[in-house]
């Protein structure tokens, strides 16, 4: 199980934290055919199959960087190849017509009652679930909304850092969009260096190689030394302990590790219950004391 932080706990009582959900936390989603959402490197694996003759030029350069886990490269040879439009139809073809269910990462997710949620899916099966269980009161942003004047307000706030498969002709899949997103949409990672600075992070089902994330901590870390790290929850043993504490250090992240070992995440569920009985008990202490 995972030992969670006292300071984490404070900071999620106190809704002075912000989750950052990966592609993981939707994984454990099915639809009524009991198919869940594909990975990044499996959706990448059946567009090779589904468009074999269009790709059958590169198809073995594109294998080898999968078996690399370069994506984002992989990913940009497909769309040079298909084209926008049509990769966004495939997109849509698993991330949204499916009819996916939440799953109880969801549920949990939502009870820690976090007013601050940003996540890279472009899936919306969190969204939706959060629309739902709040009555429609959650407000859904992209990165290319106007973000800023609802952090101070006392919505709560769904960030689509890379896009919604409702808009495939804005979702941030390859190197070059995530240039042209830098570069036209500036503001959003100004918004993000903010939150950074003024709140906790955890990061709940990521990797460690989405480049918002690296470019943006790193930036923050060297920039803004000595600050309280940020949390990210991860199954152990995927990488050493000498790997791990190189990361930790550059990006000034603590790691939250949890086994894994019949790789169905279960523990992780269990410790995230846990972590919502542990935030429920200290917001009674804090509504005790009026020590908000």
């Amino acid at each position: 199980m995972i030992k969670w932080p006292q300071e984490l706990i404070n900071d999620i009582a106190k809704r002075n934290c912000v989750l950052y959900l990966g592609s993981g936390i939707s994984a454990a989603s099915k639809n009524d055919e009991g198919k869940s959402p594909a990975t990044w490197c499996k959706f990448l694996s059946d567009i090779l199959d589904i468009r074999r003759e269009k790709l059958k030029a590169c198809h073995d350069t594109i294998m080898q960087l999968l078996e690399k886990e370069n994506y984002l490269t992989a990913c940009e040879i497909i769309v040079k190849h298909l084209g926008e439009r049509d990769f966004g139809e495939l997109a849509a073809d698993e991330f949204r017509r499916p009819g996916y269910h939440p799953n109880e990462l969801h549920q949990i997710i939502f009870s820690l009652d976090s007013r601050l949620v940003i996540t890279p899916n472009i899936d919306k099966i969190y969204d939706q679930y959060a629309t739902t269980q709040s009555h429609g009161t959650v407000i859904i942003k992209t990165y290319r909304d106007d973000i800023a004047r609802y952090l101070r307000s006392p919505d709560y706030l769904i960030i689509k850092a890379h896009g919604t498969i409702d808009d495939t002709d804005h979702i941030v899949f390859t190197h070059s969009q995530y240039s042209r997103v830098r570069n036209n949409n500036a503001t959003f990672y100004r918004m993000l260096d903010a939150l950074l600075l003024t709140h906790t992070f955890i990061f709940l089902g990521c990797g460690l190689s989405d480049p918002d994330i690296q470019l943006v901590l790193e930036n923050l870390n060297f920039s803004f030394p000595g600050c309280r790290p940020h949390y990210m929850v991860i199954p152990s043993n995927n990488l050493s302990e000498d790997e791990l504490g190189c990361i930790a250090n550059n990006r000034n992240i603590e790691f939250l590790q949890y086994e894994n070992p019949d790789k169905t995440h279960s523990q992780l569920l269990e410790s995230l219950k846990e972590l919502d009985c542990f935030v429920a008990e200290k917001r009674q202490e804090i509504a005790g004391r009026i020590s908000w």
